[in-house]
């Protein structure tokens, strides 16, 4: 199996793979350097999904590294986490969360229901990485991440803090009070609803230097 290992230094972090005659994929556009024998290859998609990279913020084009060496991933402001998954449960990710995977995960796009994509300011197709099989998944976290379970239960979120979430979990937007009045009165947007049995990789709180740039980046767009 690969073994991925998280590295920082002058408050940054990266993702080094470690390989032995073995593959992983990568999110496109992650690569800083390769070490050894190691090949980067670009198995093509499906049709389906060459279609929907033109309209998806998340892309099927993950290229595959090879053999044996060490890969380095870029670095982030933010953090990562490696997850170590099974085949009970189908992990679906916010945009941008997918790093890396062994090659024994299976990659795929979930499309949102377009009511909930609308209320998202996603437009009406919102295609989101998910990600099956017995291995490790690398994922990129704007802070530290807290693991949430629901039991037949129903969580409300105030924005867009669930940055994962397993498949036995119904995702949709609406608001936190029960009445129109309640709601135009407490101030607060339309919340982020969470129903059924599974898990949640919930992250209220950046890292602080990842704030900044997130607020240096909305100020330049203005």
């Amino acid at each position: 199996m690969a073994k991925f290992e998280i590295e920082s230094s002058e408050g940054t972090r990266w993702v080094r793979a470690i390989l032995e005659q073995e593959s992983i994929r990568t999110r496109k556009g992650n690569l800083n350097r390769i070490d050894g024998k190691v090949v980067m290859t670009w198995p093509l998609p499906r049709f389906m999904d060459l279609w929907v990279s033109l309209i998806a913020k998340e892309s099927p084009w993950r290229p595959r590294f090879d053999g044996t060496g060490e890969v380095h991933l870029k670095p982030s402001l933010g953090g990562f986490e490696v997850l170590e998954a099974t085949e009970n449960d189908t992990w679906i990710f916010r945009d941008g969360t997918f790093w890396a995977s062994e090659e024994s995960i299976k990659l795929t796009l979930r499309r949102e229901k377009m009511l909930t994509a609308l209320w998202a300011d996603e437009g009406l197709l919102w295609w989101q990485t998910a990600a099956r099989g017995n291995g490790k998944i690398v994922i990129a976290t704007p802070g530290p991440i807290e693991v949430v379970e629901l039991h037949d239960e129903h969580m409300v979120v105030s924005s867009d803090y669930v940055i994962a979430r397993t498949d036995g979990i119904r995702f949709t937007i609406g608001r936190a009070a029960k009445s129109l009045v309640a709601h135009w009165l407490s101030g607060d947007r339309p919340s982020y609803h969470y129903r059924g049995t599974g898990k949640l990789l919930v992250c209220p709180v950046p890292y602080w230097r990842n704030r900044f740039q997130q607020q240096d980046a909305d100020l330049q767009m203005i």
